[in-house]
């Protein structure tokens, strides 16, 4: 509730629509009644909260094996390593954990890799299992190990080469990918209604 000043009555959100599939979810929600010169200070809140403080889940690093760089290409895999890296970044996770937890992928071709091959750990799960990771050509066993963390925001890191195969993935926690709002005024006491549409990657 959002106390509205002089309207005598509290500002409420509604649910007014809603959509998803299997890769985004979006709502539209309305929040009324405004006085003017409060909905532009009320929109402008829930979009930077939305956007910078809800947490989310995803794969941060990825550790191959011996795997000299990121442009690597490993035998019997179709994609190079830098590909296989952009495919785990977009695997959406939905989770209650904190901290840094480990996950797994083991499998032995010839056979497409998919986000379902990957071992979880409890309390995690996915949201799109055939998201493709790979194209397993030859009857090889392929191993990654992961690295999955809870956390809000963007963050970026520097690969370099290293010894070990590990490479870290650029970490989007944000699920929620948009938010929009518009304002309209309605009434002859220029009551003011909100508009939010919200985009997301998985239900919140």
């Amino acid at each position: 509730m959002v106390k509205g000043a002089g309207s005598g009555r509290d500002a409420a959100l509604r649910a007014i629509a809603k959509s998803d599939s299997k890769r985004l979810y979006y709502g539209r929600f309305i929040l009324s009644p405004l006085r003017k010169g409060q909905a532009d200070t009320v929109g402008i809140a829930l979009r930077r909260a939305l956007l910078g403080e809800t947490e989310g889940t995803c794969i941060t690093h990825a550790k191959f094996g011996s795997v000299p760089h990121e442009y690597s290409t490993i035998a019997g895999i179709e994609e190079s390593v830098q590909e296989i890296l952009l495919n785990l970044k977009e695997i959406v996770l939905r989770s209650n954990l904190y901290g840094v937890r480990t996950a797994s992928i083991c499998v032995k071709g010839p056979r497409y890799i998919t986000a379902q091959d990957i071992i979880l750990p409890p309390s995690v799960e996915i949201v799109d299992t055939a998201q493709p990771i790979a194209n397993l050509t030859e009857p090889t066993v392929f191993r990654i190990e992961l690295r999955i963390k809870r956390d809000r925001g963007y963050h970026t890191e520097v690969r370099k080469n290293t010894q070990d195969g590990s490479y870290p993935i650029d970490a989007v926690s944000m699920p929620v990918r948009n938010v929009n709002y518009s304002i309209f005024a309605c009434g002859n006491e220029m009551r003011i209604i909100v508009f939010l549409l919200v985009g997301m990657k998985c239900e919140l």
